[in-house]
């Protein structure tokens, strides 16, 4: 299976197990409306100006609805897709108990059609990250300015290169390809130039696709941790316009297509 199949599905499977209904409301004891992504998007949806009364919304890795149940309750026609079975039904059950009319699917993003419905706004709220490989984030961006109308709007949230976590002085060379790669974190490492993070294997590595051998040891590619420039370089080399891109990281981006006439207005 793909390198970004293992947390999510030992995840939601542990999730379900313990009758939580989302990650934040299992790791910090938050209730399931106080997401993290949610004070970018209570700050971004005012400013697009959608025209439509009721706005046709994507939202991709959706996890367990957070964000689509958000979305429709304000109003927006939703579709969102998830690649772990039990997130989707813990999504549907969500919907199904707030009365939600939101059309969940299992569907990985990296396999996203280009065909199909076209929305005003597609929201990733922290599934980028978990895609670490140019080929695989090109063939997401591929199918979202594929789906996303002309003058619609893609919204990402993502986690970012954290200073705190990066150990500058502690490094390790792979002696078969002369990559140096830094600690990053409590027991991983990452690639500066890129801002791949791995994770060392717990398991056996014939279970999936991508990993690595760095040092003698087996890893697991598991983030993408870009700087802000960085980020902002690869959507606008995706085709995309920034608009907007802040956060404490500098983790919340605005963005249209490229030469689309979409802008941010005043709220109100």
């Amino acid at each position: 299976m793909k390198y970004y199949y293992r947390e999510h599905i030992d995840g939601y499977q542990q999730m379900k197990a313990e009758g939580h209904l989302a990650w934040h409301t299992r790791l910090n004891g938050k209730p399931f409306d106080d997401f993290c992504s949610r004070p970018f998007l209570e700050y971004a949806l005012p400013r697009l100006g959608l025209a439509e009364a009721r706005p046709r919304a994507l939202e991709i890795g959706c996890g367990t609805g957070v964000g689509a149940c958000f979305l429709a309750e304000r109003g927006f026609r939703v579709d969102a897709i998830d690649l772990i079975p039990v997130a989707i039904e813990i999504a549907r059950k969500v919907a199904a108990e707030r009365h939600l009319d939101i059309n969940y699917q299992v569907q990985d993003v990296c396999e996203l059609p280009h065909r199909g419905e076209q929305y005003d706004l597609i929201v990733d709220s922290f599934c980028l990250q978990a895609i670490v490989f140019d080929e695989e984030r090109a063939r997401v961006f591929a199918a979202v300015r594929a789906r996303l109308r002309p003058h619609g709007y893609y919204l990402v949230s993502t986690a970012m290169f954290d200073e705190a976590r990066f150990r500058e002085n502690e490094t390790v060379t792979d002696e078969r390809t002369g990559i140096v790669y830094h600690r990053y974190g409590d027991n991983g490492l990452i690639e500066v130039a890129t801002g791949i993070a791995y994770v060392e294997l717990d398991g056996s590595p014939d279970r999936y696709e991508g990993t690595a051998q760095i040092a003698g040891t087996r890893y697991l590619p598991n983030r993408r941790h870009l700087r802000p420039p960085a980020l902002k370089a690869e959507l606008e080399a995706a085709g995309f316009a920034v608009l907007y891109q802040a956060g404490e990281y500098g983790e919340n981006v605005i963005c249209a297509h490229a030469g689309s006439a979409a802008g941010l207005a005043a709220p109100g």
